[in-house]
C-alpha cells in the first residue's frame, strides 16, 4: 500500500499562485510516471498533468500554460506550480501515478480560489 501525502493548498485570490507538493514515505517516485489530479464537488476526478521518469511532461487543457509539474528525485517530491489561478481551479488536488492512477488516493490538498 502506498501512502501519498499532498500539501501546499490554501485560499488564494484570482490571479494568484500556489505550489503543491506530493511525497510518500513508502514509495520512491523516480521510477514512476507521476500525475496531479483534481476533483471539484459534483465532478469526477480528472488528470491535469503527468511527468514521466525521464522528465517528459504532458498537460491537459485545464493545465496548459498555467501549471508546471516537476519532480525532485533527491527529495522524492512531485511539485505542481500553479499560476494565474481562477475560481474554476477550486478543487481538491491529488497526486498519484500517472497517467494512470495505480495507488490508493491520499487525502489531497484543497485549493480555493476566491476573492
Amino acid at each position: 500500500q502506498v501512502h501519498l501525502v499532498e500539501s501546499g493548498g490554501g485560499l488564494v485570490q484570482p490571479g494568484g499562485s500556489l505550489t503543491l507538493s506530493c511525497t510518500s514515505s513508502d514509495r520512491v517516485f523516480r521510477d514512476y510516471g507521476m500525475g496531479w489530479y483534481r476533483q471539484s464537488p459534483g465532478k469526477q476526478r480528472e488528470l491535469l498533468t503527468f511527468i514521466l521518469p525521464d522528465g517528459l511532461t504532458n498537460y491537459r487543457d485545464a493545465a496548459k500554460g498555467r501549471f508546471t509539474i516537476s519532480r525532485d528525485n533527491a527529495k522524492n517530491l512531485i511539485l505542481l506550480e500553479m499560476s494565474d489561478l481562477k475560481p474554476d481551479d477550486t478543487a481538491r488536488y491529488y497526486c498519484n501515478s500517472g497517467p494512470n492512477s495505480m495507488w490508493d488516493w491520499g487525502q489531497g490538498t484543497q485549493v480555493t480560489v476566491s476573492s
